[in-house]
């Protein structure tokens, strides 16, 4: 590293269906739709990696979570890593964002499946990022800087005393590391790790670093005090969000359009089992996510109800603020009685005994339910974000407390339109005295 040894200077900043044969049809169509998108129906201020790959002094950030961390926050994470690169670049760095492939996360447990090093491609359209950030994925990454190499990984920690006197303040040290690295030395003295199922990728050094404020923290340690060309930071989400719910997050949320092809998957089966399509619900998505401004309001959506129930760890790991299936199906008849809806969508985690008995005594419930076929292609990944994306479509929402899922699903609708009645809703426990509804955190352009 090009600072002095032992210290990083101190940064402070003032402030129940099968889809089988389903999907081939709807792929031959994506693929048919992406042909016609390369051809300019899609304007993107970064949209090919050829033109960043030829820049002059060109620096990669590439970053990495704390592995039990989920699908959902991880998308969360990206939002803070995107808006570090903005800052980066705005002080004239030539800085690309290297997406860390997904997989083996802790919800992915479908059997039989391959999982691993899955590009985001496969879930989100790359043209639609990249009109928002320089982005590339791992792969191409590799290609470009000529080989599996990562020059400097800074592993990001909180403060081992915490705060100092109590007192929050915006800090950045290179400090002992507090937990036993997840890196070790080959012979050659390069270090190897988890990077993503990539066994072939090696850091050439690796540095703990205390942390203690929002993203844009990090731009003067990476500009100023490492000149290599590649920097990852691992356990990103360490660092806060710089503009949490400001015009920043969401152009980077926004951003964040889901894969073309989950989107048809969705759509399809909103048609087929949920009365449900866009010029009927008044939910017309633009895939051009630049000059999409719905109306708060104008949607109209599906006429079904929508559902996140999270089962399994909240289950015991919150188990004041989340309900019984006695308790929670209550809660989803009181709910059509009220909006008049004879179709119940669930999406959840729940188990094999759970789900039977939640069929029991909820007749009316749809399920996306892909045959094992369509799972393998799809991936854990894939029925998540098609499970979101019909949830995002239903007349009215309900989701869990504290639960990622279903805040992303809060997001989707508030970028296609709804009432924030009708999306910022929880189920409340059986016992739960006082239950607080999610806030509603208003889209901003």
């Amino acid at each position: 590293m090009a600072h002095r040894a032992g210290h990083i200077p101190i940064v402070f900043i003032t402030s129940n269906y099968c889809f089988t044969g389903l999907l081939l049809q709807i792929l031959i169509s994506f693929v048919a739709f992406t042909t016609v998108v390369a051809d300019g129906a899609f304007s993107a201020s970064h949209t090919a990696t050829v033109p960043i790959a030829a820049a002059r002094d060109l620096r990669y950030l590439l970053y990495d979570v704390n592995p039990p961390e989920g699908f959902n926050l991880r998308r969360d994470v990206y939002i803070r890593m995107a808006s570090l690169v903005k800052t980066l670049r705005k002080e004239g760095g030539d800085w690309v964002l290297v997406l860390p492939p997904w997989g083996r996360l802790y919800h992915w447990q479908s059997p039989n499946i391959h999982q691993m090093r899955i590009p985001w491609g496969e879930f989100f359209s790359l043209m639609s990022l990249q009109a928002n950030v320089p982005v590339i994925e791992y792969e191409e990454f590799i290609a470009e800087n000529g080989g599996p190499f990562i020059d400097q990984v800074l592993v990001l920690q909180n403060y081992a005393e915490g705060w100092t006197d109590g007192k929050w303040e915006e800090k950045v040290d290179e400090r002992p590391c507090i937990e036993k690295l997840m890196y070790s030395r080959d012979k050659q003295g390069y270090y190897r790790g988890w990077f993503w199922g990539f066994e072939e990728t090696r850091a050439r050094n690796v540095t703990c670093v205390s942390a203690q404020g929002h993203a844009s923290i990090m731009a003067p340690v990476l500009q100023k005090n490492i000149t290599v060309t590649s920097v990852m930071l691992d356990r990103a989400e360490t660092l806060l969000h710089d503009h949490y719910a400001g015009k920043d997050y969401w152009d980077t949320r926004r951003s964040m359009v889901f894969a073309k092809h989950l989107r048809l998957i969705g759509d399809d089966f909103r048609a087929k089992y949920l009365n449900s399509t866009d010029s009927t619900d008044n939910t017309v998505y633009s895939e051009d996510w630049t000059r999409m401004r719905a109306k708060l309001g104008s949607a109209k959506g599906g006429p079904y109800l929508g559902v996140h129930l999270r089962r399994k760890d909240f289950i015991w790991g919150h188990r004041e603020d989340v309900p019984s299936l006695k308790g929670a199906v209550k809660k989803m008849h009181s709910l059509m009685k009220k909006h008049k809806l004879e179709s119940v969508f669930v999406a959840t985690d729940a188990d094999g005994e759970d789900l039977k008995e939640l069929k029991r005594l909820l007749p009316e419930m749809v399920r996306f339910e892909p045959s094992a076929e369509d799972l393998e292609l799809l991936k854990d990944g894939g029925v998540a974000i098609i499970d979101q994306w019909i949830c995002a479509h239903a007349r009215h929402f309900i989701g869990t407390s504290v639960s990622t899922f279903s805040f992303r699903i809060h997001e989707e609708r508030e970028i296609l339109g709804f009432d924030p009645k009708t999306t910022y809703n929880r189920f409340c426990g059986d016992t739960e005295k006082e239950c607080e509804q999610p806030t509603h955190w208003k889209i901003v352009y």
